[in-house]
């Protein structure tokens, strides 16, 4: 095989420390999290949308027992892939639950995108025309793509610089919102549906959506240092870091607007919320803030994201052309990620498309955890009872969150549905003309 066509991937070891991981895993997981799904779970369940988020953080901790118990034993920098990989073998649910993966990030990518133009668009009076937000999408992803061109130090220093102003940054958002309200206790009526169980669990599923960024630090592996010790110390404090902005945030914007008003301003319901506490020059911190958090979040998960599609393409697990371009099937990937997700920022109403991300989550989740119990309880020496719960709560929050689309939009369900089938198709064939030992089982 020529240079050209190498199709390794070239990682090193040691080059990512804890606190520079904790700020990748944190980036994305808070971009997400408080700018861009705020407004859609208080939508769907009222002014409960921040016991939502708490609830989403007991699953998530369920969940994140399987992936510190697997990268103990394996780090890696293919993470979810290669995870898949060791309890499912060289076989069609590797593949697909990993493309699930692989698509429900680029998704949230490109939805972090969106939400970094709809906060710096305030600045202006907002985006009546409707095109700049896209356009402030694509011109961040483009950034966000020179950054990963260039070393793993420069990537972690960036991640690092942006995750102490932001989380600082939200936590003075958060006290000083708290503080100044009149009271913490809020409405918790709703309006229609919003409120019951299944519209509860949908809100809960999203805030799942809010935390998974945890994923994106074991895609980095072998990268970090000490990775058998490190991976499942920075899982760990990321998420008891965002379950603590998350609380703070939620009960600062419930304090500050009504219901109505946070459902009117979904898509920059944190500068809504500053206006009234503190007046215009808070609403210019809060979108400062904004702009370094999503931003923050698409360099983390381009990061992620493109190592573990390398990782599968070097498994050959999926199908991979180089289309003339040079250097490591790495650099290749990181293209063919910000590519996709420059088109889904640019042509697609993302609200409705960030609802795939979660469903693609969570059966990829529910496949991690059935792996452990089934195929390496015993190569991890783990119990069986964690990734079980995990798996209930998962279904739980699926059956709520689908529950309610197919009352409200049954149309995304049935992209999910199709696109799902489509990858299961696509990879079905592609492993059968790649040969016999790409059909092996665990």
């Amino acid at each position: 095989m020529s240079k050209g066509q190498d199709r390794s991937t070239h990682y090193k070891e040691g080059s990512l420390s804890l606190a520079g991981t904790v700020m990748l895993g944190t980036g994305v997981m808070i971009g997400a999290g408080i700018f861009a799904l705020t407004g859609q779970m208080a939508e769907m369940s009222g002014a409960l949308f921040p016991l939502a988020f708490l609830a989403a953080a007991v699953i998530v901790s369920f969940s994140a027992y399987s992936y510190i118990k697997i990268s103990n034993k394996w780090p890696d920098a293919g993470g979810i892939g290669m995870y898949l990989h060791k309890a499912y073998g060289n076989s069609l649910p590797t593949a697909f639950n990993a493309l699930l993966m692989y698509f429900s990030m680029v998704i949230a990518q490109s939805f972090l995108a969106r939400t970094f133009g709809s906060y710096t668009m305030q600045l202006f009076g907002g985006d009546e025309s409707g095109r700049m937000v896209p356009v402030l999408g694509v011109a961040l992803i483009l950034a966000a793509f020179v950054v990963n061109l260039l070393s793993n130090r420069f990537i972690q220093g960036v991640a690092s610089i942006i995750g102490v102003f932001k989380i600082g940054g939200i936590l003075i958002f958060g006290i000083v919102g708290v503080w100044v309200a009149d009271s913490i206790s809020v409405d918790f009526s709703s309006p229609g549906d919003a409120g019951t169980m299944g519209n509860f669990l949908g809100a809960t599923a999203l805030g799942i959506l809010a935390f998974k960024g945890f994923t994106t630090i074991t895609n980095s592996g072998s990268e970090i240092k000490n990775p058998r010790r490190n991976v499942g110390r920075a899982i760990v404090i990321s998420i008891l870091v965002c379950v603590v902005i998350y609380a703070l945030v939620g009960f600062a914007v419930s304090s500050n607007l009504s219901l109505s008003e946070i459902i009117e301003t979904q898509d920059y319901s944190l500068a809504a919320a500053a206006r009234p506490a503190l007046g215009e020059y808070a609403v210019w911190f809060t979108v400062a803030i904004a702009m370094l958090a999503t931003a923050g979040g698409i360099v983390a998960s381009i990061f992620a994201v493109s190592r573990m599609l390398a990782m599968l393409t070097e498994m050959k697990l999926v199908p991979h052309s180089h289309f003339g371009m040079p250097g490591s099937i790495q650099k290749h990937t990181l293209v063919y990620t910000v590519v996709l997700g420059l088109l889904l920022t640019a042509f697609f109403d993302l609200s409705r498309i960030a609802a795939l991300g979660i469903v693609f989550y969570l059966i990829m989740d529910i496949a991690i955890h059935w792996g452990v119990i089934r195929y390496l309880r015993d190569d991890l020496k783990a119990v069986t009872w964690v990734p079980a719960v995990a798996i209930v709560l998962d279904l739980l929050a699926l059956g709520g969150f689908v529950w309610v689309k197919l009352n409200t939009d049954p149309f995304v369900i049935g992209v999910a549905v199709g696109g799902m089938t489509l990858i299961a198709i696509v990879e079905l064939i592609f492993l059968k003309k790649s040969g016999p030992s790409h059909q092996e089982h665990h």
